[in-house]
């Protein structure tokens, strides 16, 4: 039931703001979603009659709460989508909203630390950002050390739990009645945004999280990460060092002397593909309130709460999709995805090839502000509906994250080339990973993971069902392990 009160109170807040189907669009709705604005614009109330559609969805999701916060900040970092207006007014989910006293954020810190906020701080200011789930002062350390200390938001937790009921409850009934919502597997998508929710209520994880993407950032140089102090982080409040220049949110950020836009838009793929291709962990929440930028192409992120990992088999068929693409191999990036599963066997790999062209090159060796997202997005999705594509939980977090970044560089640079940056990551991943060498070493793990296996069944014998007759005996088994691991060795030895 609780679930259902949240649902109806985030549908009629919607329409009390005129956010649900704004009148302002009214001409592009089909007939019957022309007579359904009208009806709605009965039942909305003041705040509806004035204001943008932007500023009237954003204080919309503001009451909202946590995860209609983000959902806002996501569709804030497209402008290209959704035009300059609507994603200015969402801005202000970012890291612009109502900040809660000082005073309960230094009673928080005291119990979350179990210590004074003296004997570690020499001054708490007042809040200087404050996003959906906390806020960040400004503080100086007793050895004179300037940082920022994040406090969770009173109560914060129960609201997650509230939004989380309704979006479990959402999921269920668009499965239920939807069959296009069906494909886009809605019920495992709620699961994976509730679970990320989750784990930012702890701010220890985050801590870890910005501890060891600081470690895999500095290996790069595309990007870089504040250090933690750790003597201040508690469940609900979290210490680091501030970060260096000015926030991207920031009207004046991109007005800094000395700025190089084409260098940072390109830092800024880069990073978040190194992150991803070659360590398998990335930033998953890249939007300009978590990004401080500096002359002349400095990128310096914040806030760790969502973090993204992929397995080794997803890294592999991010960067050939990417390599395809930036060869212009569409056949290749077809076979790519009928590989990973992505689309059913049933369908053909040339057909869905050329249907990839058809998105591709209306992409390719044109200035990004000539192509027009929306509509190559809505051609993608009619594709994913045509071959049959389902969404895939395990990258919900890279699709949203690739979604957000791209978003960002275009606004750092209006005309970025995605592609163009991304070429040198995915061109060192792939002659790395897929080199000669390293297709020898990795027949030779494999070779020498089948040996210790074969060698584990050989020391529980108590365990193996009986054989059937004329089944070759055990040590013929551990020979073919030996032989296999002995070829791979000569070949290795022959490529190196």
């Amino acid at each position: 039931m609780g679930g259902f009160g949240r649902l109806f109170e985030a549908v009629w807040r919607l329409v009390r703001y005129d956010a649900l189907l704004p009148r302002e669009a009214t001409s592009h709705y089909p007939p019957a979603l022309q007579a359904l604005s009208r009806l709605l614009l009965v039942l909305a109330g003041p705040p509806s009659r004035t204001g943008r559609p932007g500023q009237r969805l954003a204080l919309a999701l503001e009451t909202l709460g946590p995860v209609a916060i983000k959902l806002g900040q996501l569709l804030s970092t497209r402008a290209d989508i959704f035009g300059n207006a609507f994603a200015a007014d969402l801005s202000r989910l970012k890291d612009r909203l109502p900040p809660f006293p000082v005073a309960t954020a230094r009673a928080e810190i005291e119990q979350a630390l179990g210590r004074g906020i003296d004997s570690l701080f020499s001054r708490l200011d007042d809040p200087i950002a404050a996003a959906s789930l906390a806020q960040a002062h400004p503080a100086w350390l007793r050895d004179g050390r300037h940082v920022a200390v994040k406090v969770l938001r009173p109560g914060i937790e129960q609201r997650v739990a509230e939004d989380a009921a309704a979006m479990r409850l959402a999921a269920r009934l668009l499965s239920g009645i939807s069959a296009t919502a069906r494909r886009l597997q809605p019920v495992a998508l709620a699961e994976t945004v509730i679970r990320s929710t989750e784990l930012e209520l702890d701010l220890r994880l985050e801590a870890a999280g910005c501890d060891e993407l600081r470690e895999v950032m500095a290996r790069d140089g595309f990007m870089t990460a504040p250090r933690i102090v750790w003597e201040g982080v508690g469940k609900t409040v979290l210490t680091l060092e501030w970060a260096r220049g000015l926030p991207l949110s920031s009207p004046e950020a991109l007005r800094q002397p000395g700025l190089d836009r084409q260098a940072m838009a390109d830092n800024l793929i880069r990073a978040f593909l190194a992150q991803a291709l070659d360590h398998g962990v990335f930033h998953a929440d890249l939007h300009e309130g978590n990004l401080f930028v500096a002359a002349p192409a400095q990128i310096e992120a914040v806030d760790f709460g969502i973090i993204g990992r992929l397995g080794a088999p997803e890294r592999r068929y991010l960067a050939e999709i990417l390599w395809g693409f930036l060869e212009r191999d569409y056949e290749r990036v077809a076979r790519v995805h009928f590989d990973a599963g992505y689309v059913p066997r049933k369908h053909s790999v040339s057909a869905f090839a050329q249907a990839l062209r058809a998105v591709g090159e209306q992409v390719f060796g044109r200035p990004a502000s000539e192509v027009p997202m929306s509509r190559v997005l809505i051609q993608l999705f009619e594709i994913t509906a045509i071959f049959d594509m389902k969404l895939r939980p395990e990258l919900v977090l890279l699709q949203k994250t690739m979604v957000a970044v791209e978003g960002v560089a275009r606004g750092i640079c209006p005309d970025h080339d995605m592609w163009q940056a991304a070429d040198p990551v995915v061109r060192r991943w792939m002659l790395r990973e897929l080199s000669p060498p390293a297709q020898a070493r990795r027949f030779l793990q494999e070779g020498a993971e089948a040996l210790q296996n074969l060698a584990r069944l050989l020391q529980s014998p108590a365990r193996l069902p009986e054989p059937p007759t004329a089944t070759a005996p055990r040590w013929l088994w551990f020979c073919v392990g030996a032989a296999t691991l002995a070829a791979g060795v000569m070949l290795g030895a022959w490529l190196f």
